[in-house]
């Protein structure tokens, strides 16, 4: 009998996918395919075909508890409002009250020049570059710690861009209840308004992980008593402003379905905002004739 040449390696050896003739005891730890030494790819386990490699870099980004994109620093808005803060802080001891007359909250008043300034004079910039001003040492060091310590778990919970609209909306609706229901001649600064919107934020984000929440709680009641303690000339409105834009805008973030999550997400902090502006526009009618 003649004898057949043989045209490939010996029946149940492994071959390398890629190089059908190369014989291998080596695979892919990703897709467990036989592959040779020209095709071996250090990996932290064993190796990975350059198939996989590639694959790897399409893979999807981890996404956070709200949908946001998990960053490797957590706290990097934190670090941007803290920095913005210090250095108006610092920009106001360098120059007195002319930056607080300029860009404090305000609703309506006339200075000794008998200029009308305030929001209702069109200066709607003062409802945000308000929780941007302080002038205390004592005033910025409890709102950026509260801002560092509450915030950390938030950012890292919601994503950048969340966390970012929900600490900005709420210092704008602390602003817009302190212009509907404070005295209008009456300055407000701080970033009271943002912080406490933290504290509502934090306070649904662990409702809804189901954890104990008798420490945040306890926390805010401390929080909400120095609020209201006379003599302080905190402005409650804006805390209180800010606590419940909070609530309602971490509830639409970490509540909203997977499908059409991040219309959904959208949709609540407009409608926060539209009811800051329905707030603004009602005060204003009052105010002017």
């Amino acid at each position: 009998m003649a004898q057949q040449e043989q045209q490939g390696p010996p029946p149940g050896l492994a071959v390398c996918y890629r190089h059908p003739g190369r014989e291998t005891g080596i695979r892919c730890t990703r897709c467990e395919r036989p592959i040779c030494p020209e095709c071996m790819i250090d990996a932290a386990v064993g190796y990975q075909c350059p198939q996989c490699v590639r694959g790897a870099g399409r893979a999807p980004r981890p996404r956070t508890l709200a949908g946001g994109t998990v960053r490797s620093d957590q706290r990097l808005v934190i670090k941007i409002l803290v920095g913005i803060n210090l250095a108006v802080f610092l920009a106001v001891l360098a120059t007195g009250d002319r930056l607080v007359t300029e860009l404090a909250m305000i609703g309506f008043a006339r200075t000794e020049a008998f200029e009308t300034i305030g929001v209702a004079d069109g200066e709607w910039y003062r409802m945000i570059t308000a929780a941007f001003l302080h002038e205390q040492f004592w005033h910025i060091g409890f709102n950026m710690l509260a801002l560092w310590v509450l915030g950390g778990s938030l950012e890292a919970m919601l994503g950048r861009i969340r966390f970012a609209a929900l600490f900005l909306v709420s210092a704008l609706a602390g602003s817009a209840l302190q212009y509907l229901l404070a005295e209008p001649n009456v300055y407000a600064l701080g970033a009271s308004g943002g912080v406490y919107g933290l504290f509502g934020g934090i306070a649904v984000l662990v409702r809804r992980m189901r954890a104990d929440m008798r420490p945040i709680l306890a926390l805010l009641a401390v929080n909400l008593v120095i609020t209201f303690m006379p003599g302080l000339n905190i402005a409650w409105q804006a805390h209180l402003g800010g606590l419940a834009a909070g609530a309602v805008i971490t509830a639409g973030l970490v509540h909203a379905p997977r499908r059409g999550r991040t219309l959904v997400q959208f949709l609540v902090c407009a409608l926060v905002v539209a009811a800051i502006v329905v707030m603004c526009v009602v005060r204003t009618s009052q105010l002017l004739p």
